[in-house]
């Protein structure tokens, strides 16, 4: 009996998938293709002449017009398209990038579990790395001097809040993208956030301010914990990113 034809992409996904986000196999996890709606244009990983003026292999985080740089030392840079949460709005001076990992566990923060006890209490354990986890694929650790801030560039399986605010989080890239960026990065590297001063003359209004301010959207923990077996929390800070993101 001969094996059945495999299926093309468009049968499988319902779309063909973009280029560079297409599915993805990592550390024992499938990555589904990122549907295209959600890449339109400037939703788009992409290289070009940088005309900011910081030094190569930084990063430059630009919460207002909703882009992420990272700066090569050929005059070109590489930027991707981010959602910025209500904590990552509150990042404004320079960090550094002092640890990485890949797919990362999350566990909400004793701040969270004070304040909001019926939203956070369920996951109180953590939930363990992998795609159920609000951090995706990859997390950068951005510290000041030796002292961890607790902010994050990191993954995420909430494809809609790419380009958009949220009322939680951090730095968030599709998990294409932040595995992409990933791999650049070395540690320690600099992270520069700019002014709205800033990214308005650089990008000009058509680009900044960009985005809206979408509301979290919570999974149940049954959702979680019903299909994946909870471990230790993985050694590295809690994060305060907010948004348990539903599985996409």
């Amino acid at each position: 009996m001969e094996a059945p034809e495999p299926l093309d992409d468009v049968t499988r996904f319902g779309f063909q998938p973009v280029e560079g986000y297409g599915l993805i196999e990592d550390g024992g996890h499938i990555i589904p293709p990122v549907p295209p709606q959600y890449l339109q244009w400037p939703n788009r990983r992409q290289r070009f002449i940088y005309e900011g003026g910081d030094p190569a292999h930084s990063i430059v985080i630009d919460p207002h017009a909703k882009f992420l740089y990272y700066v090569l030392d050929d005059g070109t840079a590489w930027r991707y398209p981010i959602a910025v949460g209500r904590a990552g709005l509150s990042l404004r001076s320079t960090t550094v990038v002092r640890a990485k990992k890949e797919w990362p566990g999350w566990q909400p923060t004793a701040n969270m579990l004070r304040t909001q006890p019926e939203v956070y209490g369920p996951f109180a354990r953590g939930i363990p790395g992998g795609p159920a986890s609000p951090l995706g694929a990859r997390a950068l650790y951005l510290y000041r001097g030796k002292r961890d801030t607790h902010y994050r560039i990191h993954g995420t399986n909430d494809l809609e809040s790419i380009g958009n605010s949220g009322s939680a989080g951090c730095i968030r890239l599709f998990n294409h993208d932040i595995i992409h960026l990933y791999d650049l990065v070395d540690i320690p590297t600099t992270v520069y956030v700019r002014s709205a001063e800033e990214s308005l003359r650089l990008l000009g209004p058509a680009l900044s301010p960009r985005g809206v301010e979408l509301p979290p959207k919570i999974i149940s923990p049954e959702t979680i914990y019903g299909a994946t077996d909870i471990v230790a929390a993985d050694g590295m800070p809690p994060d305060p990113d907010g948004v348990l993101t539903r599985l996409e």
